[in-house]
């Protein structure tokens, strides 16, 4: 089995998977694609279009051209490896598959997707078989399109890989979130049993619909204890665990307690051993030890299941500057750097230090080895403080100026326009957090400076302004 294999299913149905559109699937409906459960066989079920089959099965071609299905990720991710399971398509199952992906707006319709990469080559099947498939790309996807040559049936697609959420989907970094969540990159490391219920059922997304949907350990005979450790998906403050033992009535745990570590070496106690009761929802608030984690480890008594763990907090800065940078090393286009950034050069440069391992402290370094020419093509992008036509960002941040009193927005329209004869270039001023008084102060005063100076005045703004923009792409 490869390594892949033990990554999250990024287009389970049970995130939110979706087969959006299929060229044909007059045998097989092509939701059966996704469905969590492995394919079946029926001996002698037919249908009125003939053989009832567990999966995708398309017509066969009798003109040029081949099928393909159109899928849409429950979760965005780095993708890893693809199972193309073939199973009981015996002299019905193509003869070869590629895949190509493209990162799109969750709401996509399957006619807007467009800039399609290949990730997977025109590659041979096996029928009746799980064919692997690893695959090379650091990039993020959304969604793909599977190809199948040139027809056939195909019982179920796996595509394996590493979460890498859309955060401002789900509130922001800056919010408390659920950060054992799968869909938000928590994962299941290790437990120490799982004979009854897989480990990374704890932190799938809802309810558990039955007892199968938890993790459960067998009964335990000797001495000791079961736990699972959890690795949440950036550094958080954790401030509120939600322990949920719904539908386990005979077998829940007796008691639990929670560990809590920065490393998944030294481990400190956050929730002290707690009586846990039959199926019910308990949480943890005023029990809890806040702390700083990047790892959690849940102890239950002797044995037993948990249906779902949720663990609230709010990441942590490092955990927020780590989450930046994994979505830049993963994005396949450049546009959100050249949001946060007017100069081409500095875009160019970013793109070409990837993968880093601190998109800031690269930032910084990049900007600051550039020159004048950079620099004003980055404060061209800017429009000027106190201008109505600003928006998006450039709104949010000049939003000091919306309540300003006319004189105020005329005296700023007055300095910029001074400002701009005497350097060549608009005033630049990060505007977060300032009211229109408080730039036109700062202009004023800056209109003394000489051209060398301001120019670097300026381009120490503009980072500060980059920096901030950068943040706001998990915030």
């Amino acid at each position: 089995m490869a390594d892949f294999r033990e990554l999250i299913d990024l287009a389970s149905e049970r995130l939110g998977g979706a087969v959006l559109y299929a060229t044909d699937d007059f045998f097989a409906e092509k939701e059966n694609l996704l469905r969590q459960s492995k394919a079946v066989w029926k001996e002698h079920e037919y249908t009125d279009r003939g053989k009832w089959m567990d999966g995708w099965e398309s017509r066969r071609k009798r003109t040029p051209g081949h099928d393909h299905a159109i899928i849409r990720l429950g979760a965005p991710g780095v993708i890893r490896g693809f199972v193309v399971d073939t199973a009981f398509f015996r002299g019905n199952y193509p003869s070869h598959c590629s895949i190509e992906a493209c990162y799109a707006p969750f709401e996509s319709q399957p006619d807007e997707l467009t800039n399609w990469v290949e990730i997977l080559p025109k590659s041979e099947l096996r029928g009746d078989s799980e064919n692997e498939f690893a695959i090379e790309s650091p990039f993020a996807f959304t969604h793909l399109r599977f190809h199948i040559y040139p027809d056939g049936g195909v019982a179920r697609l796996r595509v394996h890989g590493d979460v890498v959420p859309e955060w401002r989907r789900s509130g922001g970094l800056a919010n408390e979130l659920d950060l054992a969540a799968i869909e938000h990159g928590g994962e299941v490391l290790t437990c120490s049993d799982m004979f009854f219920g897989p480990k990374h059922n704890l932190i799938m997304p809802g309810r558990a619909f039955n007892m199968s949907d938890g993790w459960e350990t067998r009964r335990r005979r000797g001495p000791g204890h079961d736990w699972v450790i959890v690795k949440l998906a950036c550094e958080a403050r954790v401030q509120r665990i939600e322990i949920d033992t719904s539908h386990f009535k005979g077998n829940y745990p007796d008691t639990c307690s929670v560990d809590a570590s920065s490393d998944g070496n030294e481990w400190t106690e956050i929730l002290a051993r707690t009586k846990l009761l039959a199926d019910t929802r308990h949480v943890f608030v005023d029990q809890l030890t806040p702390r700083d984690a990047t790892q959690i480890r849940l102890n239950v008594y002797p044995d037993g299941g948990v249906a779902r763990m949720r663990v609230y907090g709010v990441a942590t800065e490092r955990g927020r500057f780590e989450k930046v940078t994994q979505r830049i090393n993963t994005r396949i286009d450049d546009a959100e750097l050249r949001a946060c950034c007017g100069s081409s050069e500095w875009v160019r440069r970013m793109m070409a230090a990837r993968p880093m391992t601190n998109a800031f402290a690269t930032a910084e370094e990049i900007w600051s080895s550039l020159g004048e020419k950079d620099w004003l093509e980055a404060f061209a992008a800017h429009p000027r403080i106190g201008e109505r036509k600003a928006s998006g960002w450039a709104s949010q941040e000049q939003s000091g100026t919306a309540s300003a009193a006319n004189e105020t927005l005329t005296a700023l329209a007055d300095t910029n326009r001074d400002y701009e004869e005497k350097f060549g270039f608009i005033y630049i001023v990060c505007a977060t957090g300032k009211s229109a008084e408080d730039m036109l102060t700062i202009a004023r005063e800056r209109l003394a400076n000489e051209r060398e100076q301001e120019l670097r005045n300026a381009a120490d703004e503009q980072l500060k302004i980059t920096k901030l923009r950068l943040m706001k792409l998990v915030s």
